[in-house]
């Protein structure tokens, strides 16, 4: 399947396109007019994320094809595409100041979240290189041979068991470094996903005439604040736990 076919499944495109048309009709535009407006914008849509994703797709971050991490980097960047969009289609006013205040916390957020995606690639690599069910058996020979072992191979025994002990923390921390990514990639492309449907429904209600409050706006503005401070938190968790 192309990339183009695949962008014109994205969801978000599809809601930016009806939004889009939504709009046009609320001004009065004809409705056979409205509905090609709408159909313009998905496809441009489409069009422009493809050539974007062959654009990017060398000297991206490393990260492992159909792992989870490339997962919900996807639909990061898909929902990043369509805020950006959304933000360069909309005209003059009070939201579309708000959310030109916005990008800048997205594109970090972004930015953020392909560094930790290539981190959980990494590390999930370098997991995938311990037989942990092996560190068991041998954990569990070693520590019979110990207790019938002569007073001289006591030590010997003791620093075979300290090596898979290390070998086992090192797994671990591994694990429950590429766990925290995940969950704090997933919770944060859920936020941006969630922001970018937010956008749209303001933007739909303003078209038609209806202004939201601005402590809508600054809810929305401080939750993304809040996804881009968490990710650099995991990050530098993250740098300080593999620097051990």
């Amino acid at each position: 399947m192309s990339r183009f076919v695949e962008e014109l499944r994205d969801p978000w495109g599809l809601l930016l396109g009806a939004t889009a048309g939504g709009a046009a009709w609320a001004v009065d535009v004809h409705p056979v007019a409205a509905g090609f407006v709408g159909i313009a914008v998905w496809l441009t849509k489409a069009a422009a994320a493809a050539v974007q994703s062959r654009g990017t797709g060398r000297g991206g971050p490393a990260v492992v094809p159909g792992s989870p991490e490339d997962l919900w980097l996807r639909r990061a960047r898909s929902a990043a595409r369509g805020f950006g969009e959304l933000s360069a289609s909309m005209g003059a006013g009070p939201l579309a100041e708000r959310v030109a205040l916005m990008r800048p916390q997205v594109d970090d957020a972004m930015s953020t979240l392909e560094r930790l995606a290539e981190q959980a690639s990494l590390t999930g690599t370098a997991l995938a290189r311990f037989d942990l069910d092996l560190l068991g058996r041998e954990r569990a020979r070693l520590t019979r041979a110990r207790s019938e072992a002569g007073q001289g191979l006591v030590h010997d025994l003791d620093r075979a068991l300290a090596s898979l002990a290390s070998q086992q923390a090192v797994a671990d921390r591994l694990s429950g470094t590429r766990e925290r990514v995940l969950a704090r990639m997933e919770s944060s492309t859920i936020g941006i996903e969630e922001l970018l449907a937010r956008v749209v429904e303001l933007s739909a209600m303003t078209a038609t005439g209806v202004l939201e409050s601005p402590r809508v706006l600054d809810e929305l503005a401080d939750n993304l604040e809040g996804v881009r401070q968490g990710l650099h938190e995991t990050e530098q968790i993250t740098r300080d736990a593999l620097d051990r």
